[in-house]
């Protein structure tokens, strides 16, 4: 699969006179002077050689008498520029750092401390993952499972492992399984919903008598049912019956393999309710899961699910071994067709760039452990869509999902060529190479483009903070260790994602 390739205007160069006498690097009769344009943040450093005199200003010609002192005051000018810059550096870390303690001694844990039960509807790898992270969070509070498979269900409860997902990892003793919907929903405080969304529905049909019309609905869940176009925001309500039934999304870049081993992971729950936003991010934010928030529920639940598709693309890139050019072209190409659609449907674009859009979309494309790219990948290869599905124990959401996007796009009159493509490939309409072939020939177009320079003192300068840049600046210069970087990344406050 691949994008129609952009063509961008060539860059202009020059060459510079040749070398002359070995005293010299410049002719003999006259030598050039930089004028370098001002500069907020010198970039000189002791440790490192003088910049190229043609990567900053113009070029004009200088006399030959003018003194040689001046290129001396230069490098004691850039070394006094390097330590005001690391010191510049610093001071913005240490400001992060400040904000951060300051905002932790004040942060709220009401809702975690009167969180007595919480239930989880489904026993797959992520709900499996979510159940152990929340029961981690409060021993006293109980963590219940309902689940459909009684032989994991007796797993759980006698050997605290679910056998089939994560044999390898105890889960905390607090986790209960049942298969009863009644003793499972029986006074909690927060359900997480893990069903995979075309089974929710039925399965919310079937248990909605025990469910409290207060009960906070967290959906885990990402996709559109296939056959009415609907998210889980939608879906939820209408299968309970109750179109206030109180719902949150929580999205983000996460394998539950990792969530499982408490590695650092960055998710967003999203609610039209900045209190129920709020309690959320309480209850599942620790030292290893940041959770900011948002409002945006249309742009991270359509973000979610469009990705599953876009990274089976990617993975039929990868089977058809097509290169990183064309991989890079690929997903820059689906993450437009996302933001077109999810735009036109409400979404902030904003959302689409945060961790439930791009964040999402970069560790489902890129990653192995993605099973709608271990998809694509065999289907690249040249493997048929049963035979895979056939030998998978977990739902590639974004097989089913595929369909629902292109009546979505013809809803709102959006052009999707990528992930129109893979919709047909699924459908056995068309073979990856075809597709790769049409795709190439689609017409070549204007493309908007847009850049950004990061630098720590204009961020100063308007006030800005940046956290992980200058994280990066503070290890490069050496006053900040990368394990260190990461400890306080995390520990930085729970925003709201806007």
């Amino acid at each position: 699969m691949a994008a129609a390739l952009i063509a961008e205007p060539s860059l202009l160069s020059f060459s510079l006179p040749s070398p002359g006498p070995r005293r010299s690097i410049y002719p003999p009769e006259r030598k050039l002077r930089v004028h370098r344009k001002p500069s907020l943040l010198p970039v000189a450093s002791p440790s490192l050689p003088p910049p190229c005199p043609c990567s900053a200003g113009t070029l004009d010609m200088e006399p030959d008498e003018e003194s040689p002192s001046r290129s001396l005051s230069s490098r004691q000018d850039g070394k006094e520029g390097g330590r005001d810059r690391r010191r510049a550096v610093r001071i913005a870390w240490e400001k992060l750092v400040r904000w951060s303690r300051s905002w932790r001694s004040k942060a709220k844990s009401d809702v975690l401390e009167g969180t007595k039960k919480v239930v989880v509807l489904g026993g797959g790898s992520f709900g499996t993952a979510m159940a152990a992270h929340v029961a981690s969070r409060k021993a006293e509070m109980e963590v219940a499972m309902l689940l459909r498979d009684g032989d994991v269900c007796r797993a759980i409860n006698e050997t605290h492992f679910n056998c089939k997902y994560f044999p390898e990892h105890k889960l905390p003793e607090n986790i209960v399984a049942t298969t009863s919907a009644e003793d499972a929903l029986l006074g909690a405080d927060y359900c997480f919903h893990a069903v995979p969304v075309q089974f929710s529905s039925s399965f919310l049909r079937g248990i909605s008598q025990h469910v409290d019309p207060n009960l906070p609905f967290i959906s885990l869940s990402k996709g559109l049912e296939l056959n009415t176009l609907r998210t889980m925001s939608q879906i939820i309500p209408r299968a309970l019956g109750n179109p206030r039934q109180p719902f949150i999304v929580l999205s983000g870049p996460s394998f539950a393999v990792e969530l499982m081993r408490k590695m650092p992971t960055a998710m967003v729950v999203a609610s039209k309710d900045k209190k129920l936003a709020s309690a959320a991010q309480q209850l599942l934010a620790s030292p290893n899961l940041r959770i900011s928030s948002s409002s945006d529920i249309t742009g991270v639940e359509i973000a979610g699910a469009l990705k599953n598709v876009l990274a089976i693309a990617a993975g039929i890139v990868e089977g058809m071994n097509l290169g990183n050019n064309c991989m890079s072209a690929l997903v820059a190409q689906g993450c437009s067709e996302i933001r077109w659609l999810a735009t036109k449907m409400g979404a902030k674009p904003t959302t689409l760039t945060g961790l439930s859009g791009t964040g999402d979309i970069m560790l489902t494309c890129f990653v192995n452990l993605s099973r709608n790219r271990t998809v694509g990948l065999r289907l690249g290869s040249g493997e048929k869509l049963d035979d895979i599905l056939s030998t998978m124990n977990q739902v590639a959401e974004g097989v089913s999902t595929a369909g629902a996007v292109i009546a979505l796009a013809q809803k709102y009159n959006v052009k999707m060529p990528v992930l129109t493509a893979v919709a047909r490939i699924i459908d056995n309409e068309l073979t990856p190479k075809k597709a790769v072939l049409e795709l190439m020939s689609l017409p070549q177009v204007a493309e908007g483009v847009s850049t950004a320079g990061a630098v720590i003192a204009l961020a100063q300068k308007y006030n800005v903070k940046m956290p992980v840049l200058t994280a990066v600046a503070r290890i490069i210069d050496n006053e900040l260790t990368p394990k260190k970087a990461v400890l306080e990344l995390m520990s930085l406050p729970q925003v709201e994602e806007v």
